[in-house]
């Protein structure tokens, strides 16, 4: 079996992200784990409604880091977090 690193980048490292769909639609998160696989936490059902079967099944996603902190609070993150949510208009279909 390989040795598979652990995709920690930093376990103090807390991060605020914008997550871009393929038809443009956004999802603003927040990770206070420090790891590059988690990708939030949206409403699939919401979110595979705007798309075909076949759309699905080549789905790429674009994940930027809008702000981080290694010595930020929970509650801190939480306000980053809202704030950016709030600052970016998001579509609904």
């Amino acid at each position: 079996m390989p040795d598979w690193p652990s995709l920690q980048i930093d376990s103090r490292l807390k991060y605020v992200y914008m997550i871009t769909f393929p038809n443009g639609k956004i999802y603003i998160g927040q990770d206070i784990t420090g790891t590059i696989r988690y990708f939030g936490s949206w409403d699939c059902a919401l979110v595979a409604a705007d798309f075909t079967q076949e759309e699905l099944r080549d789905f790429t996603l674009r994940k930027q880091i809008l702000w981080e902190s290694t010595t930020a609070s929970k509650a801190a993150v939480t306000i980053k977090e809202k704030r950016n949510d709030q600052s970016v208009q998001i579509q609904r279909s």
